[in-house]
């Protein structure tokens, strides 16, 4: 419709804060984890605000976003990778590029002020999580190899009739989740003065590499159709499921009994996402003998010897996953499931990591989103354990936090800490619009889940 709002933009500045020590003017090379999200999309997410004016006749937003761009400028002083671009070096001999964070390069992270004549519940109230969401964020559609044009970061923010959304687009091959959300509680940290900041969260520039390789690893590709693809999503719908603490230790309690006695007890998650691969694939209706997959993001810090520490700011992840047949994993229990699920995590310790990036190191590649997702599989990204809610920014807490396009999927499954707190998780499930309307009404799940 010619009359729907759209997003406005009003202004944006570029931020690079002047830095003296001789680290940050140096190239910092990419890890096997960052070379190997190129061809992914920016990581997007933004958190909702209620705008203080309603109850503060002396709020400004000019006063706001002022602050706010200060902040950020204080807090890029830490996370100055983000300031630069990236930079290739070619050997068309070899056939090989040296791909790397050059801090130098760019006019620095973008900051944008935007508004929207749209209110809090014209965001919130919807079914689905509306379109206009994704015309909130900056970097719509970019894969990460962009980021040799485009700032490495952008900042959103956006004024509502009633709210604010504020939201980061952060380059996926320069940081992980763990690494982006770390970003934002210093940020907020930064912004409301809380000092001394903790030496452990500062952000770790230097990159892990496998022993006996690094820093300067290349990839056997120069030419970007090599390597570099631009996945578009089919038609989805993105809906919004809260479980709460009170549903959350039931099902973990129903996983544990039907396990049985085991060394290792079935967590929160693990329970949630069997719940989740189960009703996903009732959903699908496929037939018995069809392989699913069910897909965790695994954090790598705690699991390398020596471990890597806290503020390790780069990519850390892998894929914990678990297969079964559509038959399997629906004839058996929620314990089963689940404990299929714990199996696959519990195999990532420091050796099979290390020989996951050795044997990457010996055959390089880079995730391509439509390919490395099988069609039926269910994918359980982000976590329910960071500290997304937290952060404030002088205009109190949050009160949803919402996503963009990037790196979504049929199956694609966002997990974040509940809205109300305690022990409540909420989901982000993304399905074509037949197998969501199948999992809007399966009695298994919805028993547990609170739509909206």
């Amino acid at each position: 419709m010619s009359n729907s709002p759209i997003v406005e933009l009003v202004s944006e500045w570029f931020i690079k804060p002047k830095l003296d020590d001789n680290d940050s003017k140096q190239p910092h090379y990419l890890s096997p984890g960052d070379l190997a999200m190129l061809s992914a999309h920016y990581i997007q997410k933004g958190l909702l605000y209620m705008k203080p004016s309603a109850t503060d006749q002396h709020f400004s937003i000019a006063d706001f976003l002022e602050k706010i761009r200060d902040s950020l400028t204080r807090t890029l002083a830490h996370f100055y990778l983000l300031t630069g671009q990236l930079s290739t070096l070619i050997d068309e001999d070899q056939h090989t590029s040296l791909i790397f964070i050059d801090c130098n390069k760019g006019p620095g992270a973008r900051f944008i002020h935007a508004t929207l004549d749209m209110t809090l519940q014209d965001i919130l109230s919807p079914i689905d999580v509306p379109v206009i969401v994704k015309s909130l964020f900056d970097h719509h559609k970019a894969v990460n190899y962009d980021g040799h044009t485009r700032p490495l970061l952008s900042v959103q923010v956006t004024e509502l009739v009633d709210g604010i959304f504020i939201c980061c687009s952060l380059n996926h091959a320069v940081a992980d989740g763990t690494a982006y959300w770390n970003f934002w509680n210093i940020w907020s940290e930064i912004h409301m003065q809380h000092s001394p900041i903790s030496m452990s969260k500062l952000p770790v520039h230097e990159r892990w590499f496998p022993e006996g390789y690094g820093p300067r690893v290349t990839l056997p590709f120069i030419h970007t159709d090599e390597f570099i693809s631009r996945y578009e999503a089919p038609q989805l719908r993105e809906k919004i499921f809260h479980f709460s603490s009170e549903s959350i230790s039931k099902l973990k309690m129903k996983a544990n009994i039907e396990v049985g006695e085991t060394n290792k007890e079935i967590s929160s998650l693990q329970a949630l996402s069997a719940l989740v691969w189960r009703s996903i694939t009732r959903a699908r209706c496929l037939a018995g003998d069809q392989k699913t997959t069910c897909s965790l993001d695994a954090n790598l810090r705690q699991r390398l010897n020596p471990q890597l520490p806290q503020g390790y700011f780069g990519n850390s992840i892998w894929v914990a996953k678990a297969a079964a047949t559509a038959d399997e994993v629906l004839d058996h229990s929620l314990g089963w499931t689940a404990e299929l699920l714990q199996k696959s995590v519990l195999e990532l310790t420091d050796k099979t990591v290390r020989s996951v990036f050795e044997a990457w190191m010996k055959s390089p590649f880079v995730y391509q989103i439509d390919a490395f997702f099988e069609p039926n599989s269910t994918v359980i990204g982000s976590s329910p354990r960071f500290d997304v809610y937290g952060n404030d920014f002088g205009i109190g807490k949050p009160v949803a936090v919402r996503s963009g396009y990037a790196n979504k999927f049929p199956g694609k499954v966002t997990a974040y800490p509940g809205s109300e707190g305690g022990q409540s998780i909420d989901l982000e499930i993304c399905l074509p619009p037949d197998a969501m309307n199948a999992l809007e009404v399966d009695n298994d799940f919805i028993s547990l889940a609170v739509m909206g």
